[in-house]
């Protein structure tokens, strides 16, 4: 019973979540954050650095999948110190990742690619799993279970990312392609249910010059499609079956990021087949070949409620909200958006 209130309770919550941002966030208030004086200006200004709500929103959503591996893993009885030190090697290759293969694909370097990290991740977190288990899981005389953590980490992957496409919604960026200029079945399909992005300082504005204009809510698409991966992907994990939670979400979800490129209209790149479409294909086949040459898992029965009390720990308190500082200032920094702020004083509050 307490899964079946946990996943239904995590439904809701998104529901209304999705409900508020995908009205809300493409407004041109919710782009920037927060500024702050750097230099001042020969008139009394001041330039000002700005923050945005992309960092937010990213740096929520990958602190929800650190803190979702922690308990679904935990749920397996796992010691926190392995839980901890998977999460960081991880984090530690996927979050530079993002930014040189964007770098590397789209000669952009001060730009993000999730696409990008969550590829080098699926590659990199069967070997970092045999890597803690040959480390600090000789130490401890405890290992991660592969199955069940590769389950996880694909789970989290995908409401993390499903999370973290508010971000490209606040920002503007990964936008669809016009509506007008979409086939008939499209344009039926999201005549009523698009994204109009509002201000000049999103990319959808500034790269593809479609303020206001109607376009495929491509990054509302994928959100709802990631998070209810993740959900049906937890079902079976809390039921035992883990190779299925990691097929599912997995396949799933680069798939769907493979078919999605032909709705978006961002830049992606030169190719006449873009690399990011690629590299999801490519995940999806070694996704297959790993649950190949998986071991057949034990039985075990997750507890879910074992996993939360892992949350409660000081320091998976710390840990969360340190990862969540770093993403934010990390990817919260806007390179390709300025501002000028003045001060003055309220005489008549003197």
């Amino acid at each position: 019973m307490v899964n079946e209130l946990s996943l239904a309770a995590l439904a809701l919550a998104y529901g209304f979540l999705f409900a508020w941002a995908f009205r809300t966030l493409p407004q041109e208030g919710w782009q920037i954050l927060a500024s702050l004086p750097q230099e001042k200006l020969d008139n009394g200004a001041w330039t000002g650095l700005n923050f945005t709500y992309y960092g937010a929103f990213t740096a929520s959503s990958v602190a929800l999948a650190a803190a979702l591996v922690t308990v679904l893993v935990g749920s397996l009885s796992v010691p926190l110190n392995l839980i901890g030190a998977l999460a960081t090697l991880l984090l530690g290759l996927c979050i530079p990742a993002a930014k040189w293969i964007a770098r590397a694909v789209e000669a952009k370097p001060y730009t993000f690619t999730i696409g990008g990290a969550s590829f080098v991740g699926l590659l990199a977190v069967p070997w970092l799993i045999l890597l803690v288990n040959a480390t600090i899981g000789q130490a401890v005389a405890y290992e991660l279970p592969v199955v069940g953590t590769l389950a996880a980490a694909s789970i989290a992957y995908a409401i993390g990312e499903g999370t973290g496409r508010l971000a490209c919604i606040s920002f503007g960026c990964c936008y669809g392609k016009p509506v007008q200029a979409s086939a008939a079945l499209l344009r039926h399909l999201f005549r009523n249910r698009h994204f109009a992005f509002a201000g000049a300082t999103k990319k959808v504005a500034y790269e593809g010059a479609l303020e206001l204009v109607p376009v495929i809510p491509i990054q509302g698409i994928t959100a709802v499609l990631f998070v209810a991966a993740a959900l049906i992907g937890m079902a079976l994990f809390l039921h035992g079956h883990f190779l299925a939670a990691f097929l599912e979400t997995v396949l799933v979800t680069q798939t769907w990021r493979s078919i999605s490129e032909c709705f978006r209209a961002d830049y992606r790149g030169q190719r006449m087949v873009g690399v990011y479409p690629i590299f999801a294909l490519l995940s999806a086949g070694y996704a297959l070949v790993v649950a190949l040459l998986l071991p057949a898992p034990g039985v075990v029965q997750p507890n879910l409620l074992t996993g939360l009390q892992l949350l409660w720990h000081p320091g998976t308190i710390l840990s969360l909200q340190a990862v969540w500082l770093l993403i934010f200032l990390y990817t919260g920094r806007s390179h390709v958006t300025t501002s000028t702020i003045t001060f003055a004083v309220l005489k008549d509050r003197i």
